[in-house]
């Protein structure tokens, strides 16, 4: 069993930086594929970067060059540095983490495993 805590939500102005983290509990973090997805009222859920167990990433083509997902094994943490954010960044932000054979189900938002969610939200 897997458990994910993120952090590091809040209030910013448009063109400012946030640094997400989602802190996982359990002995197989660094066999697993982590991602960041989001929600915005009213919207689905959408994925906005992945990252695999031996550190490749991907990412949503709206935050690429914005945002950047990386991971820490030895801390059991995986981060979402945001940069350059726009109101429509705005959403709840969720961390998942699937295991090692589902890197496909990880790219398309499908995660065996999920946060509760932090908040960020962009102001003008």
């Amino acid at each position: 069993q897997v458990q994910l805590v993120e952090s590091g939500g809040d209030l910013v102005q448009a063109g400012g930086s946030l640094r997400l983290s989602c802190a996982a509990s359990g002995s197989i973090f660094s066999i697993l594929h982590m991602g960041w997805s989001r929600q915005a009222p009213g919207k689905q859920r959408e994925l906005v970067a992945a990252i695999t167990n031996v550190g490749s990433t991907n990412y949503a083509d709206s935050v690429k060059s914005r945002f950047t997902i990386s991971r820490d094994n030895a801390k059991k943490t995986v981060y979402l540095q945001m940069n350059s954010l726009k109101p429509e960044d705005t959403a709840v932000y969720y961390c998942g983490a699937n295991r090692v054979n589902r890197w496909t189900q990880a790219l398309s938002g499908e995660y065996d495993y999920w946060g509760q969610g932090t908040q960020v939200t962009v102001s003008l």
